[in-house]
């Protein structure tokens, strides 16, 4: 099921069949800019996914605020909760540079990276 796939979107999602996994992929800079893109793409789902996939295969760069976004996806996933077992987020296929700015950011010490 395509929640959100507008044609030149730069944000598309998809749920899985049981609804138990969204995938968001970021296309070109990860920025600012998507914000309204990228909270549409997993808020008001119900119920909420377990498992979140950023997948940034299409990603040329990120920036702080986009990081920060990634840090509020991590909250909306846990709900709260400190407790990361009953929701995860995925940060998957990062190129090179963008992989860079994730591990000196410390993000794979937050996210799985895949």
């Amino acid at each position: 099921m395509v929640v959100s796939a507008r044609s030149g979107a730069r944000v598309s999602s998809e749920l899985s069949k049981g609804g138990e996994a969204l995938t968001i992929r970021v296309c070109g800079n990860f920025d600012f800019n998507m914000h309204r893109e990228f909270q549409r793409a997993y808020q008001n789902l119900s119920p909420a996914p377990k498992r979140y996939r950023i997948d940034l295969s299409e990603t040329q760069h990120l920036d702080s605020a986009a990081l920060g976004m990634l840090l509020l996806l991590r909250d909306h996933c846990l709900g709260g909760e400190e407790d990361e077992g009953q929701c995860r987020v995925e940060l998957l296929n990062a190129n090179d540079h963008v992989e860079k700015i994730l591990l000196v950011s410390n993000f794979d010490k937050i996210f799985t990276l895949r």
